[in-house]
């Protein structure tokens, strides 16, 4: 399991045309899900987002949490973090994981996170739709997380 954080200024998604999800301060976060992975994988994958210190304090130093800034949170599914390039010029995704496994997986991540933040800082593209994603990268400063 794979979060690709992204500190943004804002984000959005866009699907058909229509805004389903919108962020002012906060992450970005590119979901990915593998054959082998866990609930207990994401949920713990959940719990280090929220934990993690990259913004910064008073001093400068990345010391603070998303909720210690009142940040929010748009998650949007990403199969291709997954992506084989070593073959050729056109990548393989058969490292991510299917649908049926990955959607229990991706939900239950969002919902730990909307636990932990409150469900009104947590926004979500849509599983499988082509989305729209537009960021201001904050930095920019983006860190891969892995279970």
């Amino acid at each position: 399991m794979k979060a690709w954080v992204q500190r943004v200024a804002e984000a959005s998604v866009d699907i058909d045309g229509a805004r389903v999800a919108e962020i002012g301060k906060g992450y970005l976060i590119l979901f990915g899900v593998t054959h082998t992975d866990t609930e207990a994988a994401a949920d713990k994958l959940a719990d280090r987002v929220v934990k993690l210190r990259i913004f910064e304090d008073e001093n400068g130093k990345t010391n603070k949490s998303i909720g210690d800034v009142g940040g929010s949170v748009i998650v949007v599914s990403q199969f291709t973090l997954y992506a084989d390039t070593e073959h050729g010029n056109r990548p393989g995704f058969s490292n991510a994981a299917r649908p049926d496994v990955a959607i229990p997986l991706y939900e239950r991540f969002v919902a730990r996170l909307k636990a932990a933040l409150g469900e009104a800082k947590v926004g979500t593209g849509r599983f499988g739709a082509d989305m729209k994603v537009r960021l201001l990268n904050d930095g920019p400063f983006s860190v891969e997380l892995k279970e």
